[in-house]
């Protein structure tokens, strides 16, 4: 089978006589991915990946598997077990048991433990990175680049739960009106039992590790229900932690299909926590989760307003990376270009330049653009284009598509009756809006149903921050386009984007709650009174 990167060579996969493909050109010490240290993930004999309970790998008992599809070949390339509401059940109970010893563990030697798992994860980036290529096609790069930046965000973690786990709060009763110094109160952070954590295909890794690390900081313990595209990064990065020698039952990874587990995870009555990213779900678990804290990042549909004294060429390259990026599947892609009609077609001739540059292809050549995750969503793509272009929508390049994988399209002269104007394609499609005052373009933002992120060009910072008030977004950049990260930094989203907000201080916060011991004096007491 082959397939053509834009102007790069072509590349050979070789099926592997397991109805998966491997690429030719690889030497063999770099797939390793259910091999060497991860040998026993792996059910050999039936080429499944276990699930991770008690400490242990293990096969379901259902018998069931969950086929994971390649998206550049289209082809099942890896298989994960199906697990049961009861394996559920038990992997609950035992992280219960599990939580309650580790809230009793220093903080020091969590965070000892969090080291050592970041140094081994990012020592396998090889092979984790691997999974991410076949699975969710992430260029190469990018994903050996998700496993380094997780190392990372794991380590900081650790040493930022240290500093502020560390502190609690001091209070004395005659602060306020009407008492006297008989009262003094001790308020310290305390786990809240056991988290699920959900991340999304597009960064399986990153998103995973950004909630399990603060959980366990926290004191917390940990369910993993990782997304059937991204599910083998995911038990790769979880061996990390296995390797690591935390606790037995502390991190629990199950696998299976949403219609059997899903429900019955969210709605479960052991879990204490749920942190989740993805999409529309998000919003059908926050009406079933119960009384419990929610983490949730949903979607965007973030606007980029380009004014007229803007930077075009710094306006272009940051459209284009933003924009187009692992083919659009990001939350903090921009998703609309709301541009001044004064110098809005300099712009367009500097970004169709820009996307005549990027080249097209598989995941394995570092390609700009490559497949999208799957055939629904390359369909669901399709849909919103032929919407623009019934409509009248100026095609900038042709439209072209090769199974999940589709070519960049930037779409001029789009208006407020398109489908693209809203809704969020997570594909390499830009729709662009032409307007004549930047009310007009803060009106469409703000009309949106996301809130995630925008930003805005300009070379005034006084019209950059007006504008940024206005926008009714978790962040806005200036001058750059939207992103998360770097990982300590908020990340949050109003409205249908998201509930809560991320960035590692603000994960180990929302993971604790407040408990306070009062002790209460005889008679009132002023030091050195």
């Amino acid at each position: 089978m082959m397939i053509i990167c834009g102007h790069h060579q072509k590349v050979d996969y070789q099926e592997n006589g397991e109805g998966a493909y491997d690429l030719a050109f690889l030497p063999r010490g770099k797939r390793m991915a259910g091999t060497g240290s991860f040998s026993e993930i792996l059910d050999g004999e039936n080429n499944v990946y276990k699930y991770y309970s008690e400490g242990e790998w293990r096969k379901s008992v259902s018998g069931k598997s969950v086929a994971i599809v390649n998206p550049t070949t289209r082809k099942t390339q890896y298989k994960v077990q199906a697990c049961s509401q009861a394996e559920v059940n038990k992997v609950m109970e035992a992280a219960k048991i599990a939580q309650k010893a580790w809230a009793k563990t220093p903080l020091w030697k969590r965070a000892e433990l969090l080291h050592k798992a970041a140094a081994i994860l990012k020592e396998h980036k090889h092979p984790i990175a691997e999974c991410l290529v076949k699975e969710i096609a992430k260029p190469a790069k990018d994903s050996v680049t998700e496993v380094v930046r997780s190392g990372d965000l794991i380590s900081y973690c650790a040493e930022e739960g240290v500093r502020i786990l560390g502190q609690g709060t001091f209070l004395v009763s005659d602060s306020f009106p009407g008492n006297e110094r008989t009262k003094y109160c001790l308020a310290s952070k305390v786990p809240l039992g056991v988290v699920l954590a959900i991340p999304p295909f597009n960064y399986p890794v990153n998103l995973a590790v950004s909630k399990i690390a603060p959980a366990l900081i926290a004191g917390n313990s940990i369910v993993l229900k990782p997304p059937t595209q991204g599910a083998v990064s995911c038990l790769h990065m979880v061996h990390c932690f296995h390797l690591a020698g935390f606790p037995k039952s502390l991190i629990n990874c199950v696998t299976g299909k949403g219609s059997e587990i899903g429900d019955f995870l969210t709605m479960h009555p052991g879990v204490n926590c749920i942190s989740f990213t993805g999409g529309d779900t998000g919003i059908s678990i926050s009406k079933k989760a119960g009384m419990i804290p929610l983490q949730m990042e949903l979607g965007g549909k973030d606007a980029c307003i380009v004014l007229e004294d803007a930077d075009l060429d710094l306006a272009a390259a940051n459209i284009v990376k933003g924009g187009l990026s692992y083919s659009g599947q990001r939350c903090t892609a921009v998703k609309i270009v709301l541009v001044m009609e004064s110098v809005a077609d300099a712009l367009m001739e500097k970004v169709n330049a820009k996307v005549a540059k990027l080249t097209v292809g598989p995941p394995e050549e570092d390609c700009d653009i490559t497949p999208v995750v799957s055939e629904s969503s390359a369909n669901f793509i399709e849909g919103l284009v032929m919407d623009a272009k019934e409509k009248g929508a100026t095609f900038c390049q042709t439209y072209k598509r090769e199974g999940n994988l589709i070519w960049p399209l930037l779409l001029d002269n789009v208006r407020a009756d398109m489908r693209i104007a809203w809704e969020e394609p997570f594909g390499p499609v830009l729709p662009v809006i032409r307007i004549g005052s930047v009310e007009e373009g803060i009106n469409h933002c703000n009309a949106s149903n996301f809130g995630l992120q925008g930003c805005v060009f300009t070379k005034d910072i006084n019209k950059a921050m007006i504008i940024s008030d206005a926008m009714e977004t978790g962040t806005v950049q200036i001058n750059s386009a939207p992103a998360r990260g770097p990982d300590h930094f908020p990340f949050q989203g109003l409205k249908d984007s998201g509930i809560g907000s991320q960035g590692i201080t603000n994960s180990i916060n929302m993971m604790v709650k407040v408990k306070s011991t009062v002790i209460n004096l005889p008679t009132a007491s002023y030091t050195m009174g």
